[in-house]
């Protein structure tokens, strides 16, 4: 915890979130994508609403990152890099790249939480990393957690951005229609691309050692793992051939 009221105040209610929102999503398959369906409100074009949800994450982190006074040294530089290589992509350059069906809408409730938490989200490590980490100086470089942090992050950074490509490539080859991905992360689970979006912030978290990135992975988690589970019972219920060892999103656990 840091000595601001406001930010710690805003740290505990991500906490809080997180467990809301595990247990709201146990019960109830987010309202988007495969499971989208009528009676949530207003829609809007899937790629703006993409570019809307996602785009606070690294615009809000950008504002509130450089207002700090470490904003230039370089762990925190190299940390602000990391953050920015995930989320630049994720809000402007993916919205462009999934195929999407003419006349595609998504829910705007979906899309406003999302924005919403983005948001705060990049608040919360933006603010940490240039003004409270005040461990993040040179010799950070090369202590432990932030080595294998940052191996982590990459390694998760390629198997999400790996396996987004591989269902991007899987729908151009029969557009219109659902298809088993085979191959690559998902010769064990469902979902591997969840699974490199954890462990990337997961990393991101080791390598800053805060628990403004802590609470990103635990509310990450809290949003990817019900899913997971839902598009994983999904598949098996569509698919009378698919894989019956291949697991949701942990290899041979869940």
């Amino acid at each position: 915890m840091t000595d601001d009221t406001l930010f710690n105040g805003v740290l505990l209610a991500v906490f809080a979130s997180a467990l809301a929102t595990v247990l709201l999503l146990s019960w109830v398959d987010a309202p988007y994508g495969r499971h989208q369906s009528s009676g949530w409100g207003p829609t809007i074009p899937v790629r703006l609403g993409w570019v809307l949800m996602e785009s606070p994450a690294s615009l809000v982190f950008f504002y509130f990152y450089f207002t700090g006074q470490q904003a230039f040294q370089l762990v925190p530089l190299l940390l602000m890099v990391m953050w920015q290589l995930h989320y630049m992509h994720r809000s402007f350059i993916y919205p462009f790249q999934i195929r999407v069906k003419p006349g595609a809408r998504t829910t705007m409730l979906v899309i406003a939480l999302g924005s919403f938490y983005c948001g705060i989200n990049g608040y919360l490590n933006g603010t940490y990393l240039s003004h409270y980490a005040n461990h993040l100086t040179v010799d950070w470089l090369t202590d432990p957690r932030f080595i294998l942090g940052v191996m982590l992050f990459g390694f998760g950074y390629y198997l999400n951005k790996r396996s987004d490509r591989m269902l991007r490539e899987l729908r151009e080859q029969n557009p219109g229609a659902y298809q088993i991905p085979r191959g690559f992360g998902f010769n064990w689970v469902s979902m591997p691309n969840y699974l490199g979006e954890i462990i990337t912030w997961s990393g991101f978290a080791l390598a800053s050692w805060s628990l403004a990135g802590l609470s990103f992975v635990l509310f990450t988690m809290a949003n990817l793992v019900p899913r997971a589970l839902a598009n994983h019972r999904w598949y098996r219920e569509t698919f009378s051939d698919y894989p019956r060892d291949r697991k949701a999103i942990i290899p041979y656990i869940l």
